[in-house]
């Protein structure tokens, strides 16, 4: 299928169809939480918040691992997946659980509220990083235990560096810099986020950082690929005046292609890291 075609076809995640279509654990996020998962202190009679929820996964899983006798939220503004979430509550027969609509920004719990804190993938998709770190910080009890994952700026940056390369070809400073601009809001550098966390005043206890590789068999079949015109094709498009989109794509396609023709197929890196961090155990909630 050519560039324009793949456009034209773009899916609509308000769609409850489409959410519906959705792998119950997206091989995107699987790999970080995985290690979330295996990072989180099980233990009975406590309180945890997973921070942008999603479709439910690892907030449903975490559940079913905690038990009965522990209380575990979910919080996401995307209401379908929210409707998702709770239709998997519902089949499991969880009773430990709730799945609230709402932002990270503003999250609806009391102060030192949590024993648990975990986002994956999450916090780096907010409108403002800073005030959700505050937010972890109210919510959190002294001593909480937090985890949050998150893919780094390196991140596909084979299908980056192409993307670059034909922009500066064709005299798109301009976009270059919007390009660049996506990349830092949505994946910002390991050390931003030290930051972020630190000034919200939490500490750092652990950082493990990974990689994982997406192969495809050429360019055409990632441009094509549903998680990718689902959760990336329009960022990477909207950079771009309308009318610049098909000729432009069509020509990454094509590069992409002939890479892949080269190496016999189509490797996307994913560098990532799982952050611990806790709340100190002197802090009160008003500081």
């Amino acid at each position: 299928m050519s560039a324009i075609g793949l456009i034209e076809s773009e899916y609509d995640i308000n769609d409850a169809g489409i959410v519906s279509a959705i792998d119950d654990v997206p091989l995107w996020s699987a790999p970080f939480g995985m290690k979330l998962l295996e990072s989180a202190r099980m233990m009975k009679n406590i309180r945890a918040l997973d921070i942008g929820c999603g479709l439910g996964f690892p907030v449903v899983e975490l559940a079913g691992r905690l038990g009965t006798s522990c209380q575990v939220f979910g919080i996401d503004p995307w209401t379908e997946a929210v409707e998702r979430a709770r239709d998997k509550i519902r089949a499991w027969g969880l009773t430990n659980i709730e799945i609230v609509e709402g932002k990270a920004e503003d999250l609806p719990f009391p102060d030192a509220h949590f024993d648990l804190v975990v986002s994956n993938n999450g916090t780096n998709n907010v409108d403002d990083e800073a005030q959700v770190m505050r937010e972890i910080a109210r919510v959190a009890k002294p001593g909480a235990q937090i985890l949050l994952t998150m893919n780094l700026p390196d991140t596909m940056i084979e299908f980056y560096n192409v993307y670059r390369d034909v922009l500066r070809r064709l005299n798109r400073t301009a976009e270059i810099d919007k390009l660049e601009a996506h990349i830092h809001a949505k994946r910002k550098p390991l050390d931003e986020t030290r930051q972020l966390i630190e000034g919200a005043g939490l500490e750092l206890t652990g950082v493990h950082e990974d990689t994982f590789t997406m192969k495809y068999a050429d360019g055409s079949s990632l441009l094509n690929n549903f998680t990718i015109k689902l959760a990336f094709l329009g960022s990477w498009t909207g950079i771009l005046d309308t009318g610049d989109v098909a000729p432009v794509f069509d020509i990454i396609e094509h590069e992409l292609n002939d890479i892949a023709e080269k190496s016999g197929e189509l490797k996307l890196t994913i560098p990532w890291v799982c952050i611990e961090c806790r709340s100190p155990a002197g802090r009160s909630p008003e500081q």
